[in-house]
């Protein structure tokens, strides 16, 4: 028999969380892998199996060619592992078919060459007792062929695919000996066997140092996200993986660990007594019937012994449990005379209560004070995960916090999909949070909090998908969404389940130098999400928007039938998407605004709508420019003081054209794009609600009584919205700073987000911009040719003689706000040696970064287009403005 073929190198190197919006296991996105890997790895367990299979990035659209006419990007071929899945029922360990986290439809990708390389790791659990299910569903999805990419430098991809006959894969768990013959017998599958323990410990440690909301903490029904910054915050700890029983593993380091202690009593147990006593026919039924228990009646507690009262002596209150199913023994009673939900819940405080109070033993015994649970016992049941966690709390006397992980179930599987390759721990040693990125899963989403249909396969599909299986009582009839949620998707599912997003692994993004690291700590969004009453206020305008962004999103595409039905088709997805948000709001990591209004756009691009705003944003970048020429000569007439008022001015009224805002929606009515930006100039009346424009004038003139201060050497300047704010508002700005022979960077959006101009568009628009301009022309040929001297399209070299340069960058983002964990590398790389930062707009500056200190001097300018952010932000009015000037502090 012929030995396999080796296997191929899984370059692990920014890997991060992407998928469909409605998966509760995330995929993981290798875009940097350019080999053909080994398609999967799997963990079968007693109970349950997990598998953990790698699929090509579909994501390779070329760009459009406005030349050819293009309106939307052309859809490359599809892999069998490309294909939009998803799951046939439920997610839980007692259905029938697999829950499945599969890859996204294509978006406009500005980073297409790195995601051609890249790809996604899917995660699926299986009965163990229905190993059947897992081969049909390997057979099915043939994970045990290899895939082909086409050549780098090929506009469309090229798939192929041929089967191995004799195929090895990486396999944990005690199944991985138990079923070794069948997976032979049956398909040709040699299972290579991996440790369990080191599968375990390097699934865990890869997740808890690369994905930012992986860990948390659960108490009282709230969750809590940890952060780990240094591998001393981390290491040691101790790992509880809570499958049929119970193995714990001391972790010093990366490669350092071990099993220092045990429990029989585990989900096994709980899952075989509930089935005798309860009649469950799965785990996750016997879970959701917890939540209807009262343990009292089958518990001896405290307060039966001692009449009511606590122990308070020994800190026992009269609600402790004193004898798990204790009260049994003194009634005289049958199993049918109690409750399955009071049986339920007793197990659950049982099982849970044990290993709590085993795990705090060994944690003081060995001195660790972190303690990490895992394993699909869990399964993000919230009951379950407060057990542990008082338990945890009582034994430790408040020392020690239970901790969770989102991935829980799939530590083994995807420490031995990681197996395949020996550079993994350098690979990630190397790897920094930043490039892994909590996103929404992305698809078609719940219905009532579960997921029904058959596999999706193509967007068609899923249109039809959402047609028929969301409800919205008598049916969908109304071609455009109402502004609520329909009744039953405001219904999530409470119950047992595990709700993590997608891990979005992003090839070239990296924290942004800038950054002042003297703050505690950097938080992008403003506000804070886990307000209730904040959080719904954003909900409700999310909400509202709605029909107005189906409206622009289907005119963009020739409002055809098939635009209507797919934007009809993201309006459902979107509504469902924030009733999930607005039961559960930490279901998938930390939230914040900025994260609602990337799930828009994620959601949008889900259902093919790649630029939504397209035709609005030719329509007022050409009317722009039209009057550019004349503002320009209207600015060089003026004298230096006049001429900076009137830029700054300009970036304010130009910042008003904001079409995800309801109040500039409505100005559009009243009036043409020139209109309204000569009406909110001459609006402009100082003092500004925010105003530190003195400081900003005497930093770039002077205050007249000595030489003029020195320019600035670099700048950075981040543009919002097309039409008047980039082409009235930014270039004039830049061009001034240009004047002043500073070099200046304009960054825009990498992809498409509402109105906000692209980096191929501003690009376009600053080509136009220079036909008639001497000064902006001469910078954007320097700033082409120094770049090309450097040799590195990001570097924008200050070298050599002539004009000042200008150029521009892509942020890696495709949201209204930014996060500057995670900018694009050419942006970081424009960072270097930039000593001014402009942010412009109220994602930018407002909603995201208003806080934020950095490491040179920043300008922060916004007009205030929402009453709420108005009042909460400056204690202000719709339309008010913010010129904020900020110094870093001197070095200590």
């Amino acid at each position: 028999m012929s030995r396999p073929s080796p296997r191929p190198v899984l370059n692990l190197s920014g890997a991060a969380i992407h998928g469909p919006e409605e998966e509760k296991h995330p995929s993981i996105l290798l875009p940097n892998q350019q080999q053909d890997v080994s398609h999967f790895a799997i963990d079968i367990g007693g109970s349950l199996i997990k598998l953990v299979y790698f699929s090509k990035h579909p994501d390779s659209t070329p760009p459009l060619d406005r030349s050819k006419g293009q309106t939307r990007p052309p859809t490359p071929p599809q892999a069998p592992d490309a294909l939009q899945e998803r799951a046939s029922s439920h997610e839980g360990a007692g259905t029938s078919k697999a829950a499945v986290s599969s890859p996204r439809l294509s978006s406009w990708p500005s980073l297409r060459a790195a995601l051609r390389k890249g790809g996604r790791l899917h995660f699926v659990k299986f009965e163990t007792a229905k190993l059947s299910e897992c081969l049909e569903f390997i057979e099915q999805k043939k994970l045990h062929y290899y895939n082909a990419m086409g050549l780098e430098g090929q506009e469309d991809t090229v798939w192929g695919y041929g089967a191995a006959k004799d195929v090895t894969i990486k396999a944990t768990g005690g199944g991985a000996f138990k079923y070794a013959d069948v997976f032979k017998e049956r398909m040709g599958i040699t299972l290579e066997k991996e440790d369990e323990m080191e599968c375990l410990v390097a699934g865990a440690n890869f997740l808890l140092k690369a994905v930012r909301d992986e860990a948390y903490t659960h108490m009282d029904g709230r969750k809590q996200f940890v952060h780990f910054s240094q591998p001393s915050d981390l290491f040691p700890y101790l790992l509880v993986n809570i499958g049929s029983g119970v193995s714990m593993i001391k972790v010093n380091e990366d490669s350092s660990f071990e099993r220092v202690s045990g429990t029989n009593l585990g989900g096994g147990t709980f899952w075989g007594l509930g089935r005798l006593l309860t009649k469950c026919s799965s785990f996750d039924e016997i879970l959701e019937m917890t939540r209807r228990g009262d343990n009292s009646a089958v518990d001896m507690l405290v307060g039966d012994i001692y009449g009511g009262m606590d122990y308070s002596k020994i800190g026992l209150s009269a609600s402790t449990i004193a004898s798990s199913f204790g009260k049994v023994v003194s009634q005289d009673k049958g199993l049918e005379d109690y409750r399955p939900e009071d049986i339920a819940l007793s197990l659950v405080r049982m099982v849970s209560y044990n290993i709590g109070q085993i795990s705090v033993l060994n944690a003081m015994r060995y001195g660790l004070k972190r303690i990490f649970f895992g394993g699909f016992f869990i399964r993000g049941h919230d009951i379950t995960m407060d057990i542990i966690a008082f338990a945890i709390n009582f034994w430790s006397k408040g020392a020690m916090r239970a901790m969770f992980l989102r991935h829980e179930g799939f530590l083994g599987a995807l420490g031995a999909f990681l197996s395949y390759n020996d550079e993994a721990g350098p690979l990630l040693q190397g790897s920094t949070s930043s490039q892994f990125v909590e996103r929404f899963p992305m698809g078609a989403p719940f219905a009532g909090g579960e997921v029904h249909g058959p596999p999706i396969k193509d967007l068609n599909e899923k249109i039809t998908w959402m047609e028929k299986f969301v409800r919205t009582g008598s049916g969908i009839t109304a071609p455009t969404p109402t502004s609520q949620p329909p009744p039953d998707l405001a219904r999530t599912a409470s119950g047992p389940s595990l709700h993590v997003g997608v891990l979005h692994l992003y090839p070239s993004l990296e924290p942004f130098p800038l950054l002042d690291e003297r703050q505690a700590s950097y938080e992008p969004n403003t506000f804070d999400m886990a307000d209730p009453e904040e959080r719904e206020y954003w909900l409700r305008i999310l909400e509202a928007h709605i029909p107005g962004v189906v409206e622009k999103a289907v005119a963009s595409e020739g409002s055809t039938d098939d635009a209507q039905r797919r934007g009809h088709a993201f309006a459902l997805a979107f509504q469902a998407h924030l009733a999930k948000l607005r039961a559960e709001p930490a279901a998938y990591g930390q939230l914040g605004l900025a994260n609602l209004l990337d799930m828009r756009e994620d959601c949008l691009r889900e259902f093919s709508f790649r630029d939504a705003y397209r035709t609005v944003k030719e329509r007022e970048n050409e009317a722009s420019l039209a009057v550019l020429p004349d503002l320009l000569a209207e600015l060089d007439a003026m004298t230096p003081d006049l001429r900076l008022t009137a830029l700054v001015e300009g970036v304010l009224a130009g910042n008003i054209f904001d079409w995800g805002s309801a109040a500039c929606v409505e100005l559009y009515q009243s009036g043409t794009i020139l209109d309204i930006y000569r009406m909110s100039r001459n609006k402009l009346k100082r003092p500004w609600k925010v105003d530190d424009f003195d400081a900003l004038k005497q930093r770039f003139l002077g205050d007249g009584t000595g030489p003029p201060p020195r320019p600035h050497a670099r700048a950075l300047l981040f543009v919002d919205n097309s039409g008047a704010d980039a082409v009235l508002g930014m270039i004039p700005l830049a061009r001034e700073l240009l004047r002043r022979g500073t070099a200046v960077a304009m960054v825009a959006n990498s992809q498409p987000a509402i109105n906000d101009i692209t980096q191929p568009e501003l690009e376009h628009v600053l080509d136009a911009a220079a036909q008639h301009d001497e000064l902006l022309r001469s910078a954007l040929e320097a700033g082409a040719e120094a770049r090309r001297a450097a040799g590195n399209a990001a570097s924008g070299s200050e070298g050599g003689s002539g004009p000042a340069r200008l150029w521009v960058v892509g942020n890696g983002h495709g949201s209204p706000c930014i996060d500057f964990r995670r900018v694009s590398a050419e942006l970081a790389a424009a960072a270097e040696g930039a000593d001014l930062l402009v942010l412009e707009g109220m994602g930018r500056a407002l909603h995201t970064n208003f806080n934020t200190r950095f490491k040179c001097e920043v300008v922060k300018l916004a007009m205030i287009k929402n009453q709420r952010l108005a009042e909460r932000l400056v204690g202000g009015n719709i339309f008010d403005c913010v010129c904020r000037y900020e110094v870093p502090p001197a070095s200590p």
